[in-house]
């Protein structure tokens, strides 16, 4: 048995009082309105429903899929055939979930795009066609209908030991096979008020969003309701409300970029704000390294005694430690600057991802570190 284990000793220490993190450019960058903000009431709505993949190559629900039986004998049930769930076989039947966004301003008629995951243990859905399957959203009514030769992104081959298998064959799209079949379109010539919602809730740029608004019309209608809201008066404005919107996204507002850093632990993935600075710290950073060996041997008995031949484990333990690097960070020195220093001495992404968090902790680093 092999076991390596790695010891991480990030040490934070802040010598000097340090002013808080910041951003170089306190006046932000300047981007459309539009591409910051959504309007409240226009987005899209998640759809669900459950159905039958069928056409199969014998890669289908097995017999111990009850639910499988019981959908392909209810869909024969109403189409007059008559037969018992247990005398079907859905080897060329595969039970799935198709799910979809209805998008704003949907109209009967239009097509979406959905998609197809098996819930059973089918092992391919390729070749398939879903019978139609009702779409229905949170409220439980039918939006949409979804059917349609599936695309699959991968495949599987083979059998037992000898298969190849690329990507998930269980999931498939259908490019426009979902039918909208109920107007949910919004009538906006009846709202009074528009409301703005920022995609990164930040008071200055709520207060830039509201002041760019006001002086491109010349009037006085954007008022802000909190860090991520901004209430434009429609009914005051003069303007028609779809030429209104279509105004207010492509006007310009400075925004204030968050000090974000944003760590994957799960693959070591670390995406920062090259602007956030640090406060002055100093940082050690080595390795510890335990590997446990067992050998087995077999331990035979003397010939003509009465003993059994047994097999004894030999375990040894061994460890290498690598001497501490250390890395120094003068103040007002960028993440940029540490990560640079951090890959000089050998660091991993892991590592510093552990890094940039014993940092935020020491107070060294005034920003989010968000772990996904």
């Amino acid at each position: 048995m092999t076991c390596n284990l790695r010891l991480l000793l990030a040490l934070a220490f802040v010598l000097a009082a340090g002013a808080p993190a910041r951003v170089a450019n306190s006046e932000g960058r300047a981007t459309r309105i539009g591409d910051v903000t959504t309007v409240q009431g226009i987005r899209e709505n998640p759809l669900v429903g459950y159905g039958l993949v069928v056409g199969l190559n014998r890669t289908g629900d097995s017999q111990q899929t009850l639910f499988s039986n019981q959908s392909v004998a209810n869909a024969l049930r109403k189409m007059g055939v008559q037969v018992s769930g247990n005398l079907i076989q859905t080897r060329n039947v595969a039970a799935v979930f198709v799910t979809a966004n209805l998008p704003p301003f949907a109209r009967p008629g239009q097509k979406i795009d959905v998609n197809v995951a098996s819930t059973g243990d089918a092992k391919s859905l390729e070749g398939g066609v879903p019978v139609m399957t009702p779409l229905s959203g949170p409220d439980g009514r039918v939006y949409a209908l979804a059917q349609g030769p599936v695309i699959l992104g991968g495949f599987s081959a083979g059998a037992h030991s000898n298969s190849v298998l690329q990507n998930h064959p269980t999931t498939a799209t259908i490019p426009g096979g979902g039918v909208v079949e109920q107007d949910t379109a919004v009538d906006l010539n009846r709202m009074r008020t528009i409301s703005l919602l920022l995609r990164e809730p930040d008071f200055t740029t709520a207060e830039n969003t509201a002041a760019a608004i006001n002086q491109a019309l010349g009037k006085s209608i954007a008022t802000v309701v909190d860090s991520r809201r901004v209430d434009v008066d429609a009914a005051t404005s003069g303007e028609n409300v779809p030429r209104l919107i279509s105004k207010i996204q492509n006007m310009t507002v400075n925004v204030q970029e968050p000090a974000r850093v944003v760590v994957n632990e799960r693959t070591g993935t670390v995406v920062m704000g090259k602007g956030v600075t640090l406060g002055a710290a100093s940082i050690m950073h080595g390795n510890l390294v335990v590997q446990i060996t067992t050998v087995f041997q077999v331990s035979q008995p003397a010939p003509g005694s009465d003993g059994q031949t047994t097999v004894v484990p030999q375990t040894s333990v061994q460890a290498n430690e690598s001497a501490a690097r250390r890395v120094e960070l003068r103040e007002g020195a960028t993440v940029d600057e540490l990560v640079n220093g951090l890959l000089a001495i050998g660091a991993t992404p892991r590592d510093i991802a552990a890094i940039l968090e014993a940092l935020r902790t020491a107070g060294s680093l005034q920003a989010d570190v968000e772990v996904i």
